[in-house]
């Protein structure tokens, strides 16, 4: 039992191993102990707040913080993020690189100590870092916990040291593997698919981010990119803090006033950091930040903000007695309409809920950045009495449209729409009561809404048509968005209210919203203006996730008498595959075996893969050297490393395979060199692409990057096919082709023969039945549910594309032009 106690010692992570049932003995032998990151991967929600993509996103941020923290100590400038394709992420930067001496205690490397255990790093001791985002301390040995592999690259003291891990235990000690003159750290790792529901990040709700940390880090210039969609790729650096967040969150908007009003005040170890402008609309843009730390749910910080920012306009408005006209004083959603504001706190010992640190809650804090903002915004209202004079007049105009938008509100509440009997001919109401069961299609115009009322399953679904556009309530007011009929329909179905003060979720009537419009300009508009409406005035019901896009079929596909729907172009890629392999048998030289049916479909998708990686490492250099190396080379981490007899023997199958397949450049160049950061060698090939010199870097990086793991894989099971050429039997005729890609090519043409392929546009085209299998039953159909990922990015598309500013949205045009793929003339 003494031993048994010494263990529960050593970590705070004990768990019942199972209930104990009537008469069973309960002794030490039942008590299970989680040591060390076993914890972590028994229970991982505990650590990174859930294994969702949440989970995913929390993992980059861990390791972004740490390159983020050497940045406020003043080391580094530089943070590169990558996402591969394989779902992996590497975080590289060029800080002083974790520490690589032995550490006294653990009696292994200080880096092998920071990746393995909990509550480890300089975040601890004051004198490595003042301030600090990640103080809990489980940031990346959690990373290296919940990943099924990770890759350590550390730069120092003139060396490179590399190390690796697989679920969190070491390969192998740290150990030199180059040399170089540059310093840092870089981590790859891929999260592990037996703890997480999905291992594949999104780009923008990692860019929302890593910008919010650009602005807040003066200067730190950070980049994101995806190598999953080609050259997506975002940069971020500001020089101005977060006076240039706000220019930037008013860019695309008329401000109230020319220059961001902007404070800075440091007392006792603590930095209070706001600016904030007004602009001509009337939407409340606040972000809140504690040491870098988007605290999304608010807290004290937040709090103190607001209560300051209410006091201080009222008293200087009744001191000059500029409410005269009103009835009663404005309020502070009255006061903060239209107004961008960026909040930032960092303090050394910030508490935060949870290891994701959505809300801080040191008390402190309200009564100290309500001091700050109290005294500096006072005064500024003192010395710039234009700049006050024009804040005051959109307070006035805001308190007036808050009392009319007041009665308008009494027309739009009811306890129940059916009650109300103001929907006689347009809802459409299900029989269920239970709103998580219920779900409610918004449709665009009569004729689909009478399609849709006829197709659904009345027992959960209901029916709203909309008869034509909606307000665009981003360029109107409270009181007039009230005044608009099909608006108040909308808000009396949902049943939720509308309002700072009257909306409330939990009188929502359906946990399914779904949007359902034509595939044309005019849906797209229609759309467009619903998703506004609901990002503006119910953000909470995106937040919940009970807002949808319904997916009607894109393609609708005809062959004689034959009619098939397909949701999106994969689908139309898989079917165009199906029909092409049909009937057709492939057989390789010499082989005596044949491949044909789902066998010869599985191998055509292998190939439209392998063709589309490709393309996709056009940024990495000459597609055409990288298919050479991939098909006519063994090439590996270890022969780079090796003698440079293998090297060359690799060089020289490559070079016949290009002379073979790729005659028009036989006449490239290469060259070998050495690649001092990996103990290697490194072979630049010099061709011409696209009438341009281009340079192709085949080195170790390359080959353990995720893109060539992936085409070697195919490869291989290319290989395992058979040799050229190959012999196509099809309709009686016997074709023969020398690669396997020219077996593809001929399987899709042949896919494609006798097809009548149409975009499709109108939900008022299908009957009832077709809606249903296509668009409305639960089973068949595709939805998209409707997340912000990026708030910024948000705000500036709907501020673009809704909002009174007619030469953003030129700009926008312009630019996105020859992006568009599916254009409705």
């Amino acid at each position: 039992m003494a031993s048994e106690a010494k263990k529960i010692k050593k970590s705070s992570a004990t768990v019942k191993e199972a209930a104990v049932k009537p008469g069973a003995s309960y002794d030490a032998s039942k008590i299970k102990v989680l040591e060390g990151l076993d914890a972590v991967r028994r229970r991982p929600a505990m650590y990174i707040g859930s294994t969702n993509i949440n989970g995913i996103h929390q993992l980059v941020y861990e390791v972004v913080d740490n390159s983020v923290d050497e940045s406020l100590a003043g080391f580094c400038q530089n943070v590169d993020v990558v996402i591969h394709l394989d779902g992996s992420v590497t975080v590289e930067d060029d800080g002083r690189g974790i520490p690589v001496d032995m550490h006294e205690i653990e009696g292994v490397s200080a880096a092998e100590v920071v990746l393995t255990k909990l509550h480890a790093g300089g975040k601890f001791e004051n004198s490595s870092y003042k301030v600090s985002g990640g103080l809990h301390g489980v940031g990346v040995s959690c990373v290296n916990a919940l990943s099924e592999w990770l890759k350590l690259e550390i730069r120092r003291d003139g060396k490179v040291y590399g190390q690796t891990y697989k679920r969190g235990k070491p390969d192998a000690p740290l150990s030199v593997i180059g040399t170089s003159d540059r310093t840092g750290t870089r981590v790859t790792w891929k999260p592990d698919s037996e703890i997480f529901e999905t291992i594949e990040p999104s780009f923008d709700t990692l860019s929302q981010r890593l910008r919010e940390l650009s602005f807040l880090n003066k200067g730190l210039k950070i980049t994101v990119s995806d190598e999953r969609e080609g050259d997506k790729k975002h940069e971020f650096q500001y020089a101005g803090g977060i006076q240039s967040f706000v220019e930037y969150l008013n860019k695309k908007k008329e401000p109230l006033h020319k220059d961001v009003i902007y404070f800075e005040v440091e007392k006792d170890g603590v930095v209070v950091e706001v600016a904030m402008q007004w602009n001509q609309g009337y939407q409340e843009t606040i972000f809140s930040f504690a040491n870098n730390i988007n605290t999304r749910d608010g807290g004290t910080h937040l709090s103190g903000f607001k209560s300051a920012l209410t006091r201080t306009v009222n008293q200087y408005a009744q001191k000059f007695d500029k409410f005269k006209k009103l009835q009663r004083p404005p309020e502070g959603e009255d006061i903060r309409e239209g107004l961008c504001a960026v909040v930032s706190v960092k303090l050394p010992n910030p508490q935060f809920e949870g290891q994701t640190k959505g809300k801080l809650g040191n008390s402190e804090m309200e009564g100290m950045v309500k001091q700050v903002v109290y005294d500096r915004f006072s005064d500024f209202l003192e010395r710039n009495t234009p700049t006050a004079n024009r804040i005051i007049e959109k307070v006035v105009d805001a308190a007036r449209a808050r009392e009319a938008a007041r009665q308008a509100r009494n027309l739009v509440r009811r306890k129940n729409a059916l009650e109300a009997g103001t929907l006689p001919g347009k809802l459409a109401d299900c029989q269920e009561r239970d709103p998580s069961v219920c779900e409610i299609y918004i449709v665009e115009g009569d004729s689909a809404g009478g399609s849709a009322k006829q197709g659904r399953d009345r027992r959960f679904q209901a029916i709203l048509p909309l008869k034509g556009k909606i307000l665009n309530v981003e360029k109107a007011r409270f009181d007039k968005m009230l005044s608009s009929e099909e608006i108040r329909t909308l808000i009396t179905a949902l049943g939720t209210g509308v309002g700072e003060k009257d909306f409330d979720i939990s009188k929502i009537r359906y946990h399914r919203i779904i949007l359902l419009a034509d595939a044309d300009v005019d849906g797209a508009h229609i759309r467009t203006l619903l998703l506004t409406f609901f990002y503006r005035q119910m953000p909470q019901v995106i937040e919940n996730g009970y807002l949808y896009i319904g997916q009607p079929p894109l393609y609708r596909v005809k062959k004689g008498k034959s009619v098939r729907y397909l949701k999106n172009e994969a689908a139309l890629d898989d079917y165009l595959v199906e029909l092409g392999a049909e009937g057709i048998k492939l057989s390789p030289k010499g082989s005596g075996k044949s491949i044909s049916g789902k066998a010869l479909e599985k191998l055509t998708r292998q190939l439209m893969r392998y063709t589309s990686i490709l393309k996709l490492m056009k940024r990495r250099g000459d597609p055409r050297i990288i298919d050479s190396v991939v098909e006519a080379s063994s090439l590996s981490p270890d022969i780079l490393r090796g003698p440079t007899k293998r090297i060359d023997a690799q060089m020289d199958a490559i070079a016949k395979y290009i002379n073979e397949i790729y005659p028009e450049i036989s006449d490239f160049h290469v060259e070998l060199c050495d690649d001092d950061e990996h103990h290697a060698k490194s072979i630049v090939y010099t061709t011409t692409l696209g009438g341009f010199e281009r340079k192709t870097c085949i080195s170790v990086e390359l080959l353990e990057s995720a893109e060539m793991v992936e085409l070697k894989k195919l490869d291989n099971s290319f290989i395992e096919i058979g040799k050229a050429p190959y012999s196509v039997e099809h309709e009686e005729q016997k074709y023969s082709f020398n690669t396997l890609q020219e077996v593809k090519e001929y399987i899709l043409t042949e896919g494609q023969k006798g097809q009548d392929i149409q975009r499709y546009k109108g939900l008022g085209e299908m009957n009832p039945e077709q809606l249903w299998e296509t668009t409305l039953d639960p089973e068949l159909r595709t939805l998209l549910q409707v997340k912000v990922d990026d708030a910024v990015e948000a705000d500036d598309i709907f501020t673009v594309l809704m909002g009174d500013q007619v030469e953003p949205r030129r700009e926008f045009i312009e630019n996105n032009a020859l992006n568009v793929r599916n254009l409705d003339i």
